[in-house]
């Protein structure tokens, strides 16, 4: 297996984590990644959950813990390493939370939960790449024409998150709930040609990469034949001993079943794959009382959502499983045991527990 090249560095292996929040991907699971050679993406929703002024200040708590955990995963993984964010274009301070990460000299910004039209903007002039995730060719197109002809920028990679990933989802109720879904590996495959034209009209190196639903050795190589450059992967990672959320968060992840999967209407106003719980059933038929409103989503109206996801999901990463939204992805119940990252990376890239 070839590692994916970002800017002058590249991976050992085409592995990349997927960047899962609230804190459940921080500097100690993205550090590590990078460190055994995949690509480390550290969510930065509610990154500052942990600062003492994040009820009183969330953004300002936000922008100091990028710098921290960013700093923090550089020390474990290693200057010559490629390590990674994930920004959700739905975040309030969108543009604020970019520029930070631009300043702490990150390499690679994946970001999608939206489009992200403007993203050029914050990095021409830097090192820093960028990485637009899209769920379907036409959203591919539109991104890619639009930076190119507003920025003059041509995409630095391309994530598609296909119908079966954890987490929000850029695909309507009704697809998901379809027995026929519309297949990753059909939308890797349209996708890839287009990259393929828009390499030689601007003679750019893009690599696509395939997420959602990805479990084996075997699925990265099906991947790879279908002309993806790598994959991204966030369930089987959160069941490491190095990933940041709480012992009670990976323990939910061990003890789903098929039948706990559940597709919700997220407060960001998109679809969500999560692990049906007290709290989901519960928010179904009643609101929750929301005493603090922390900004964090554009689209959340205090006076209509049916909880506040910052504080469900905060809930989470901390083990207050009552009161938790837990995202997976649709292949949570294959997981069986707490693992090594090294050892998850050794199973991925050789096939030894397939």
């Amino acid at each position: 297996m070839k590692g994916i090249k970002v800017g002058n560095k590249e991976s050992k292996y085409p592995i990349i984590q997927g960047g899962m929040g609230v804190g459940v991907s921080l500097h100690n699971l993205a550090g590590t990644v990078s460190k055994e050679g995949g690509i480390g993406i550290i969510s930065t929703a509610d990154i500052g959950y942990q600062e003492k002024d994040f009820k009183e200040n969330p953004m300002a708590a936000n922008l100091r813990a990028i710098e921290k955990e960013i700093k923090m995963a550089r020390e474990i993984a290693g200057e010559d390493k490629i390590l990674g964010v994930n920004i959700m274009v739905a975040l309030r301070n969108y543009a604020d939370i970019v520029k930070e990460c631009v300043k702490q000299k990150i390499d690679l910004i994946i970001s999608g939960a939206g489009i992200p039209k403007d993203l050029p903007e914050y990095v021409k002039g830097t090192n820093t790449k960028i990485a637009p995730i899209v769920s379907s060719l036409r959203c591919c197109k539109l991104i890619v024409k639009h930076w190119i002809i507003k920025y003059d920028y041509v995409p630095d990679m391309i994530v598609i998150e296909g119908p079966e990933a954890g987490g929000h989802l850029g695909f309507k109720v009704e697809e998901l709930e379809e027995k026929v879904k519309p297949k990753l590996e059909d939308i890797t495959l349209e996708v890839v040609d287009y990259i393929n034209e828009i390499e030689k009209e601007t003679g750019k190196k893009i690599p696509v990469i395939s997420a959602g639903g990805i479990w084996n050795s075997i699925d990265i190589k099906k991947f790879l034949n279908l002309g993806a450059s790598g994959v991204q992967m966030a369930t089987r990672f959160v069941a490491t001993c190095e990933c940041d959320a709480s012992e009670e968060f990976k323990k939910s992840y061990i003890n789903a079943k098929k039948e706990n999967i559940k597709i919700i209407k997220s407060p960001v106003g998109m679809p969500g794959r999560a692990i049906n719980n007290e709290f989901i059933e519960r928010t179904e038929n009643e609101k929750c009382k929301i005493d603090k409103c922390y900004g964090c989503i554009k689209t959340c109206n205090v006076a209509n959502t049916p909880y506040c996801i910052t504080k469900a999901l905060v809930n989470a990463v901390k083990g207050n499983m009552k009161d938790a939204l837990i995202f997976c992805g649709s292949n949570v119940e294959k997981v069986k045991e707490i693992v090594s990252v090294h050892d998850l990376m050794k199973d991925l890239v050789y096939g030894l527990n397939n």
